[in-house]
């Protein structure tokens, strides 16, 4: 590994390069130097990378040159992918879906093919230092269909229909909504505590609501209209 000693502008964007490729990280440090928000802070061959040195460095964007599944920057990528740590971009690398679908996995932020320009790979360092994810958009929409299928084959939560609330329901929930105790209510209705009882127990099961004020909002939500 080799580290860089000088000092790092608080406001700039530290970069690790791991490349296989010794002329290739050459050419991204000089090509680094030349822009005033990067500082190239280490730079090291995925030979060395089972000891994990390149984690005695601090930095936000890790470039890399080659990814397997086993090796272990798509570890660190993936178990660092929902921490600040740092955010890892692939670059160089073929239109393979199946391969853009493991590194999407393995929690990698980008993911640049062999032709991408010298401007878009600034570009993207800048995007996924920013948060954001980066991808050809001929495998961005492999994430699409992966998404999409995801959804259709696993058992999601939707949006649940509009619930079916009877007028005497309507009108207890407008005097719970008022704060009225069931005994309170079950006088104002001419009820028993049992039926009044009963009644808000079946709104809440209808609307899977934890309490009477969590069955209020909810039934605002879906437009009714009660009022406190």
């Amino acid at each position: 590994m080799d580290p860089v000693s000088e000092s790092v502008p608080f406001s700039s964007i530290r970069v690790f390069l791991m490349m296989e490729n010794r002329l290739l990280r050459e050419a991204l440090i000089r090509l680094f130097r030349k822009r005033s928000d990067f500082v190239v802070v280490g730079h090291d061959g995925p030979s060395d990378a089972t000891a994990f040195p390149m984690m005695e460095t601090q930095f936000d964007v890790l470039l890399v040159d080659s990814f397997q599944t086993n090796w272990p920057t798509a570890k660190i990528a993936r178990e660092t992918g929902g921490h600040a740590a740092y955010k890892a971009i692939l670059i160089g690398m073929e239109p393979d879906e199946e391969l853009f679908m493991a590194a999407v996995r393995s929690g990698v932020m980008g993911y640049l093919l062999k032709d991408a320009s010298a401007s878009e790979l600034v570009a993207a360092v800048r995007a996924v230092h920013r948060g954001e994810a980066v991808c050809p958009p001929e495998l961005c929409s492999t994430l699409f269909r992966f998404v999409a299928h995801v959804i259709e084959e696993s058992p999601v939560k939707r949006s649940a229909p509009k619930p079916d609330l009877t007028m005497r329901q309507q009108q207890l929930m407008a005097l719970v909504a008022k704060g009225l105790t069931n005994k309170e209510i079950a006088s104002r209705l001419n009820l028993s505590e049992f039926t009044v009882r009963n009644h808000i127990h079946r709104v809440l099961k209808q609307l899977d609501a934890g309490s009477r004020s969590e069955a209020v909002e909810a039934i605002r939500a879906y437009g009714y209209a009660i009022s406190s």
